[in-house]
């Protein structure tokens, strides 16, 4: 890829399940809608939660558990090695923190962090986020936060605001390439958030399925899986 000496070019990348499906880890919803076998209205709502607590966080008890066995694939590693180059940030839809494993210093979560709990009444009070270690990451259903409420999984449940997307739009509005990959652009975020790319910036959008965005200029589909797909965007832009 091209390196600019006078200022590091930033790329944001834009990760949805199809990044992580190689690691062998789903992630929310598919199009069967399920979530590893689950309803997504039985695992991923807050009338959920509140109709069975310890359900649900048995469920992200075991969800916890298969992470940590997930490892990143080459396409989390591609998108890290470029930090040497480049001012990059990732916005993910996905709750694994995978990106981070493979060493990505700057990932904004829109669909909160399955390694970490929170506070019920609270979820976005930082005083009472924490994540769970490895060899201690089950929660014991009936747990307390600090603040006296039941401890939930730090993730936004479907009909919940995405609080971190003011910080994800700006990232983009910034970026000099936008890199989409497994997420469709007819499918929120995705199709948001492009709409805040400056006019003229190149958008790769990286998915083996033929989808096509329509009206959206500069757009290159490279109809491909994760990791051979960063492999083709690096031959293309070096």
């Amino acid at each position: 890829m091209e390196k600019n000496n006078q200022k590091r070019q930033k790329i944001v990348f834009l990760t949805g399940a199809g990044m992580s499906v190689e690691s062998g880890f789903k992630t929310f919803r598919g199009n069967d809608g399920l979530w590893e076998n689950y309803p997504v209205e039985r695992v991923a709502t807050h009338e959920a939660w509140v109709t069975d607590p310890d359900f649900v966080t048995e469920f992200y008890n075991r969800l916890r558990k298969k992470l940590y066995a997930a490892q990143p694939n080459k396409g989390h590693k591609l998108i890290k090695e470029l930090e040497r180059d480049y001012d990059v940030t990732v916005v993910t839809q996905n709750v694994d923190n995978l990106h981070e494993k493979a060493g990505s210093t700057h990932v904004i979560h829109l669909h909160g962090e399955l390694a970490k709990v929170c506070s019920s009444a609270a979820p976005d009070d930082p005083r009472y986020i924490r994540e769970l270690p490895e060899d201690d990451c089950q929660v014991a259903p009936g747990t307390r936060a600090g603040d006296g409420s039941l401890l939930r999984p730090y993730i936004v449940f479907f009909g919940e605001a995405v609080p971190k997307i003011g910080e994800a739009a700006e990232a983009v509005a910034q970026a000099d390439m936008l890199v989409i990959i497994g997420t469709s652009l007819n499918v929120y975020p995705a199709a948001g958030l492009v709409q805040y790319v400056r006019r003229g910036t190149p958008i790769y959008l990286i998915d083996p399925e033929p989808v096509v965005g329509r009206g959206i200029p500069n757009l290159t589909h490279i109809q491909e899986g994760a990791s051979r797909g960063m492999e083709e965007l690096l031959k293309v832009k070096r």
